[in-house]
């Protein structure tokens, strides 16, 4: 194989890799509520 298409294999697997990692933490957080003030003539 030439070597640009080994570099490209490489990358390919890390990131590949890079993105199970992430996605296979366990982070859960709570939800916080946000409340932001309203004008009334924006409602109609």
């Amino acid at each position: 194989m030439s070597r640009p298409l080994v570099i490209l294999v490489v990358l390919l697997v890390v990131v590949v890799g890079g993105l199970f990692v992430l996605a296979g933490r366990d982070t859960t957080q709570a939800p916080t509520r946000v409340e932001k003030a309203v004008a009334l003539e924006n409602l109609s």
